[in-house]
């Protein structure tokens, strides 16, 4: 549009002659102010950090169980198990029931959480058994370090940080979210200092900022501090129009804490063999030292440094034992431990498959628990003895790499031993620990053979068993994974029965028998499923299907020896049905 064959400047070019106008007469203390269009809310239009999903939890998980799948991973520790497991499962199938109940409210009086405190030497399964229980429940978990924060207002790290921590894990599921668990480990380290003088804010002031979340209070998922935050908060401003408070409430969120509370012992034993003096005192034998934390209480852990406030929001402990020699030696046996399967992955990334003997596990062990770091001292000793191997042995011919004595107490003769060997010298050695690791396995899954079975949805035939183990030492796989393998061969299998049905119309049933020797080919054989499907189709469809045609029979069982002759199961099949013909 033109005025006077003068082109109208449009809004851009206004706002840049003003702002140029603005700069000659005043500089750089006056700016135009750009106006701000303001959309209207698109209800089509989502944001997924917005609140309202409240995606429910699926629990259903009774405290036994639970116990059994720590059981399988976890040695010892009977005591830690049985108290996580049962308040664990308790709180969440409270909070389910809570859902599920209209007469539920949550300020009626029986509402306390129960918050639960392990107490622990270090290495001996902790932070393990949590992982453990957080990835077979399922629900939303974060872990943080205690050494890491700081109270509120200070710099360091704030403690509602877990919180919105917990809404990223639950892919912004605020409901979700809301019932997670929160782990803190090295807890101990915000033990008040007895000798400091003045505020305390990574200390007890940590202690006061967990507080409120502890019990129940709404976290701002907002953070002040935080450009990013703020940038976010602006945009959801501007496509929505409104400012939106989202919070998340801390009510059914469990706090798991964690510490090895140095020093907390002599604290327990003094209180515990204190006596009268004179002729008439009564002496107490003292407690051993591996059994005293067992006789913890509130005044123990307030006298350690906690504000009575804080140890009154951890009603449950949990109290870890000591592991001695023969437990870390049936860790190491245990199929799946991830030291030992670690250490298989190192090797395998070379080419070279690993086996160990029982007695050299034996004497790892030994060395670890010299080192009195718990289970912690397990990676460091079998790293000290295999340290050259996994040095040498990649830039040589060797691919099977039995560990017995000779490899840990004699390391070096050992290795140049095995260097200057001929190709395949160590395979004798190798396969005797093969046959022995594979009945290792077997035993294991007899001694687990109920929770196992009703875990993996699978009857472990003892033909199953085997199929486990050959596949547990053929792979690098743990137990559970290996169980899996199997299922989901046994559901595939059974699928050829479909298919059977559905292309030729032939109702074919296979026998358990049947599929197990179908599995182990599988596996021994590495035959592909297409290729079973395809050989079955090429031994039975034209015999069957005559039998059909001459009978109208059209459902046959499928037993393991018909898959090992099938000429001789249609030969029979067929004389069976024309004898049932044929008038007597």
């Amino acid at each position: 549009m033109k005025i006077n064959n003068e082109k109208i400047p449009n809004p851009q070019e206004i706002e840049k002659e003003i702002g140029e106008f603005l700069s000659k007469k005043f500089g750089g203390s006056v700016k135009l102010s750009h106006s701000i269009m303001i959309p209207q809310e698109n209800p089509a239009e989502t944001d997924k950090t917005q609140p309202g999903q409240n995606k429910s939890i699926d629990f259903d998980i009774k405290p036994e169980e639970l116990i059994a799948y720590l059981d399988q991973y976890i040695i010892k520790q009977d005591n830690a198990k049985a108290v996580l497991s049962t308040k664990i499962c308790t709180h969440f199938n409270r909070i389910k029931q809570a859902k599920a109940d209209s007469d539920y409210h949550p300020d009626m009086v029986g509402g306390i959480k129960n918050n639960i405190l392990m107490i622990g030497p270090t290495g001996v399964g902790k932070t393990y058994m949590i992982k453990l229980i957080a990835n077979k429940i399922g629900v939303p978990f974060v872990k943080g370090d205690a050494t890491k924060f700081s109270e509120t207002g200070y710099v360091g790290g704030d403690v509602d940080d877990l919180v919105r921590d917990l809404v990223h894990d639950a892919d912004n599921d605020i409901g979700l979210a809301q019932c997670g668990i929160i782990y803190i480990d090295e807890i101990d380290k915000i033990a008040s200092s007895r000798n400091l003088i003045g505020a305390d804010v990574s200390r007890t002031g940590v202690q006061r900022a967990l507080l409120k979340p502890m019990e129940e209070t709404d976290i701002d998922l907002k953070v002040p501090h935080d450009p990013i935050s703020m940038i976010q908060e602006i945009e959801r401003f501007r496509k929505t129009g409104r400012r939106e408070k989202n919070t998340v409430n801390t009510r059914n969120i469990l706090f798991i804490m964690s510490g090895a509370f140095n020093g907390l012992g002599s604290i327990i034993k003094k209180r515990t063999t204190q006596q009268s003096i004179g002729f008439g005192a009564s002496f107490k034998n003292s407690t051993p030292s591996f059994d005293i934390l067992q006789h913890v209480k509130t005044e123990d852990l307030i006298q350690f440094g906690f504000e009575s406030e804080f140890i009154g929001r951890l009603p449950v402990t949990a109290i870890f034992e000591h592991l001695s020699q023969e437990d870390l030696f049936q860790i190491l046996k245990t199929p799946n431990n991830p030291i030992i399967l670690g250490k298989k992955l190192d090797f395998a990334a070379y080419g070279i498959d690993i086996k160990f003997d029982a007695k050299a596990l034996r004497i790892l062990a030994k060395n670890a628990f010299e080192e009195n770091t718990g289970a912690r001292g397990l990676v460091s000793a079998i790293e000290k003895a295999l340290l050259d191997f996994e040095k040498k042995l990649p830039s040589t011919n060797v691919k099977k790499f039995p560990v017995t004595t000779a490899v840990i107490e004699n390391a070096k003769k050992t290795l140049a031993a095995m260097i200057g060997a001929l190709p395949g010298s160590a395979t004798k050695s190798y396969e005797k620990l093969c046959l022995a690791e594979k009945e290792n396995i077997k035993q294991y899954i007899e001694s687990n053979h109920k929770n196992l079975s009703a875990r993996y949805n699978l009857t472990l035939t003892p033909s199953r068993i085997n199929s486990v183990a050959a596949l547990y030492c053929n792979r690098i796989i743990d137990i559970g994974s290996a169980i899996k393998k199997i299922k989901s061969f046994y559901d595939e299998i059974k699928t050829i029965e479909l298919n059977f049905l559905k292309n030729f119309d032939i109702n074919i049933v296979l026998e358990e028998e049947a599929i197990d020797f179908l599995i182990k080919q599988v596996i021994n054989t590495e035959t592909v499923l297409d290729g079973l499907y395809s050989r079955l189709e090429s031994d039975f469809k034209l015999g069957l299907n005559l039998i059909r045609e001459k009978t109208g029979r059209n459902r046959f069982f499928i037993t393991q020896q018909a898959l090992s002759d099938p000429e001789s199961y249609i030969s029979t099949l067929i004389k069976d049905e024309l004898k049932s013909l044929t008038p007597a």
